[in-house]
């Protein structure tokens, strides 16, 4: 599969002129597959709120560089996505890339409420499944209005 695709569905949909990132339903154990659908899982609240099932999909040496500038490590974002009530993430223009055999990058742009940031996420093998090693969001200035 092509790195220059975007995620569509019930998560969110591409920016204008994006190309489109559509999980294969021939063969949907694909390495791109499992990774954009472990980084959605992060994005779900049932998921959020359920620090066993965060930390079973993070390496055990997860970092992050927040939007916020905060830097978190995987006990401490744990405990923060749990009491995260804030409104619903979706996400667009999701854009895997391998990097070698058992490291994706994954890049897209995330929308809660009017925020958005543009996330990338460092996703590495071990054994047969895959873990969030590193997470960074960056702020996007607001769009002017007219």
């Amino acid at each position: 599969m092509s790195a220059e695709r975007a995620h569509v569905g019930g998560t969110g949909s591409t920016g204008d002129g994006g190309a489109i990132y559509a999980p294969r339903m021939v063969d949907p154990g694909t390495d791109f597959d499992e990774v954009v659908a472990h980084e959605l899982e992060l994005l779900e609240p049932r998921v959020r709120d359920d620090p066993e099932t965060v930390r079973a999909l993070l390496h055990p040496e997860f970092t992050e560089f927040g939007a916020s500038g905060a830097v978190w490590d995987r006990d401490t974002i744990t405990t923060a996505t749990g009491s995260d009530s804030s409104e619903r993430i979706t996400a667009t223009e999701l854009r895997p890339a391998r990097i070698d055999s058992d490291t994706i990058l994954l890049t897209y742009t995330a929308h809660r409420g009017e925020v958005k940031t543009i996330r990338s996420s460092v996703w590495l093998r071990q054994g047969d499944d895959w873990r969030l090693r590193h997470h960074q969001g960056t702020p996007c200035p607001p769009e002017a209005t007219a």
